[in-house]
């Protein structure tokens, strides 16, 4: 509940949710207390809560046992929330919340082949990023951030095709061209969980990312922000990490709770 009663909530309905809220994957079935404890209300305020909620379906009573669980109508909510939402839908809110004053762009970039594609992005209204990246913009996955989150989840022996598949130039004079530092990279980059490239493919732009997996951990896409390298010192740049990482997790648990867990075709292919 917040510190401060806001007159247009509705704190009764708000107490229901965290009757529910007080289920989780430790604490499947509980008695009576047990729930009045874990939402922070007393025994018989969670006893009417919870005949409310039985009679609406979202809680069920165990016979005999003076104990209460979830109902699968629940996960119709979630259901409802994400159908007939493809990546790019699943991506926009989280590319929104990532873009801030210091952070110009956000992105979603698929693989295809050695290159990533642009599907989604959101930019600031002032963008001083030096480069025009749009949808279905190509960026070679060996040069930037977004490839290098990509191709790290992939087996070595589909790493070394990729990045043998076109010439790796040097882009800028701090862009990693040999395949035993790139494949260190990728190394590091799985261990860690995000990949971080300061100016490798274009002089002044600093990329952060980090993979979206479907169910067999397989990438998807990538998420990635992107800021020029003089609107920071490159530590605070990279204390982006976090929220990259935790917005790239909840778009790959989105799009596995919303059928599309597993991989397309072509890409399955490439982690062969």
């Amino acid at each position: 509940m917040p510190a401060t009663p806001d007159k247009n909530s509705v704190h009764s309905l708000a107490k229901g949710f965290r009757v529910l809220e007080a289920f989780t994957a430790e604490r499947t079935e509980m008695g009576l207390a047990e729930v009045a404890r874990a939402a922070s209300i007393d025994n018989a305020t969670a006893f009417r809560f919870l005949n409310t909620l039985v009679q609406l379906g979202y809680v069920e009573k165990i016979p005999e046992a003076k104990r209460f669980r979830l109902t699968l109508k629940c996960i119709d909510l979630g259901f409802n929330a994400i159908a007939r939402t493809d990546l790019r839908e699943f991506a926009r809110p989280l590319l929104r919340e990532l873009v801030n004053d210091t952070i110009e762009a956000a992105s979603i970039a698929v693989p295809d082949g050695p290159d990533l594609v642009y599907v989604e992005r959101v930019q600031a209204g002032l963008v001083r990023l030096g480069v025009d990246v749009r949808i279905g913009s190509r960026v070679p996955a060996y040069s930037t951030a977004i490839g290098h989150a990509v191709l790290a989840h992939l087996p070595r022996e589909t790493q070394i095709r990729l990045l043998e598949a076109a010439p790796r130039r040097r882009l800028t004079p701090t862009t990693l061209t040999g395949l035993d530092a790139l494949l260190t990279r990728l190394d590091q980059v799985r261990n860690s969980g995000f990949a971080l490239s300061d100016q490798e493919n274009v002089t002044g732009l600093r990329v952060l990312a980090a993979p979206v997996l479907d169910a067999d951990g397989i990438p998807l896409a990538a998420l990635s922000v992107a800021a020029p390298a003089f609107a920071m010192p490159l530590k605070a740049f990279a204390a982006n990490r976090k929220p990259v990482m935790v917005a790239a997790a909840k778009l790959s648990r989105a799009i596995q709770a919303g059928g599309g867990g597993v991989a397309p075709a072509n890409l399955r292919q490439l982690a062969k």
